[in-house]
């Protein structure tokens, strides 16, 4: 895989891994030093589907990741559902305070976007954005759009 990447011409930090909980825990030992090896060579590596498996602590606390992606399941009733928007804060506070990006997924409504800005998130995708795309259109997309200021 690296070796297309690099033949490929595409700088490592261009591309996420995502990798969900479900697929690393079984192998968690043997995935903490292959992480590492991809980290080391430029790859952010986000944990997908967080808070929906295993969720373990411990292994998260070991995982050389650099970011969160909260599950859309507790993004759906996050503005209605005060125990989603406990869940949410939680996992926002936890990846902020390990140095980690978070990003929500499965935005769907304005009014989730506001609630996830309220609770620190930055980042997020979902339908509210945009649905999925060819590539063509998602570069007229962005050479078309009127990107909002960052919010810091």
């Amino acid at each position: 895989m690296l070796s297309t990447i690099r033949l490929r011409g595409i700088p490592s930090e261009c591309l996420t891994l995502e990798l969900t909980e479900t697929s690393l825990m079984p192998h968690a030992e043997a995935a903490v030093p292959k992480l590492a090896a991809l980290r080391t060579a430029g790859f952010p590596i986000a944990l997908d589907d967080f808070g929906t498996g295993y969720s373990s602590l411990g292994y998260l606390k070991r995982f050389p990741v650099d970011q969160l992606k909260v599950d859309r399941s507790f993004v759906r009733d996050l503005t209605t559902d005060p125990q989603d928007e406990a869940i949410v804060g939680a996992i926002i506070s936890l990846a902020q305070r390990f140095g980690l990006q978070v990003v929500a997924e499965g935005v769907e409504t304005e009014a989730q976007a506001a609630k996830l800005r309220e609770l620190g998130c930055r980042h997020a995708q979902g339908y509210y954005f945009a649905k999925p795309m060819p590539a063509p259109d998602l570069a007229h997309l962005l050479q078309s759009a009127t990107l909002p200021a960052p919010t810091h």
